[in-house]
């Protein structure tokens, strides 16, 4: 079966020119609030901040407040907030997979140690709901204490899904909803709070984020087995390598044959990228990469609906060119 692919002409350029001012600014609160009298927190802090991204959560959180004509400053700062906690994350994250390799470089525990890794993440969160404190907001603390109460079950639930070839399509997407999609849901969220929009709009930008956010992981899960290091930034077949069952590993194994079925269960329960080769065959002649891609597709379509109640604005055609981005993109 043959894979549908992206569309390169798509680019954010026009959404990243759009948002630059705002993002500059932002960029200076997160240097700002990273510094500590602690040399080692500086210096793993700016190493991980300074390693590149997209910014995409910070920047959901200033494009949502702007498309509801928000004139202040308080989103800057609520989306240094969402980038500090995303970046804990990762932190940790790489820490728990013992990933050496993001974004093209390596990681900050293959650099600095586990401990220290942990330990800055730990900064990291603490100084986020230092900075929550100044916008003084309580829907504020609440939205964002939830978010990351969710993004740390969803760590564990994933934990307790690697190398266990039982995980289901909809056991899987809890675990995607929890670690990715809740933070870009919390993003947009904060952009309709700070506006004190109605619960209306705001849980339909909250659903805004949240489909964006879960397109966008599975089309990570897509890239895993379909391009390159030097595209992704980390090694092709990590997830396999540490036994995350993700949706073409669960769709190839649900609808190859008998040996097919067998070869992905013993590659997730076993790890490792030996079999790496065999699984990309068995994914590709499945058409579990288009399977994926669709299900992606159909959450980007979802997330662009939720912003009906929106102005027509340049900020809102960005929100729904960064969901047509989420399923077109290479890296």
């Amino acid at each position: 079966m043959s894979e549908n692919k992206p569309d390169s002409s798509l680019t954010i350029q026009p959404v990243i020119a759009l948002s630059r001012a705002d993002m500059d600014a932002v960029n200076n609160v997160i240097l700002e609030r990273l510094s500590s009298e602690v040399a080692l927190i500086n210096q793993l802090g700016h190493y991980i901040i300074d390693s590149g991204g997209k910014r995409l959560r910070p920047m959901l959180a200033v494009l949502a407040a702007r498309a509801y004509g928000y004139e202040g400053s308080h989103h800057q700062l609520l989306a240094a907030i969402v980038e500090f906690i995303h970046t804990a994350t990762l932190l940790h994250d790489d820490v728990v997979d013992e990933s050496d390799l993001r974004r093209g470089q390596e990681t900050a525990n293959a650099m600095f140690g586990n401990a220290a890794s942990v330990l800055v993440g730990d900064f990291l969160y603490s100084r986020a709901f230092e900075m929550m404190v100044d916008v003084n907001s309580m829907r504020v603390m609440e939205i964002m204490a939830n978010a990351t109460n969710v993004i740390a079950e969803g760590e564990v639930m994933q934990l307790m899904n690697v190398h266990d070839a039982e995980t289901t399509e909809k056991r899987y997407l809890e675990v995607i909803y929890c670690k990715t999609a809740k933070l870009f849901e919390a993003a947009t969220r904060l952009g309709a709070v700070l506006c004190n929009r109605p619960a209306q709009e705001e849980e339909a930008i909250a659903r805004y984020g949240m489909h964006l956010g879960t397109a966008f992981q599975l089309i990570d899960d897509v890239l895993d087995y379909s391009s390159s290091s030097e595209d992704m930034g980390k090694n092709v077949g990590d997830d396999l390598a540490e036994g995350k069952p993700t949706l073409p590993l669960i769709y190839a194994m649900e609808h190859g044959d008998e040996a097919q079925s067998a070869i992905i269960r013993k590659a997730i329960e076993q790890g490792g990228y030996e079999m790496i080769d065999q699984v990309q065959a068995i994914i590709q002649q499945t058409g579990a990469l288009d399977y994926t891609r669709r299900a992606a597709q159909k959450e980007a379509n979802m997330a662009i609906k939720q912003l009906a109640h929106l102005p027509e604005s340049e900020y809102k055609q960005a929100l729904e060119t960064l969901a047509q981005f989420s399923v077109q993109r290479s890296a």
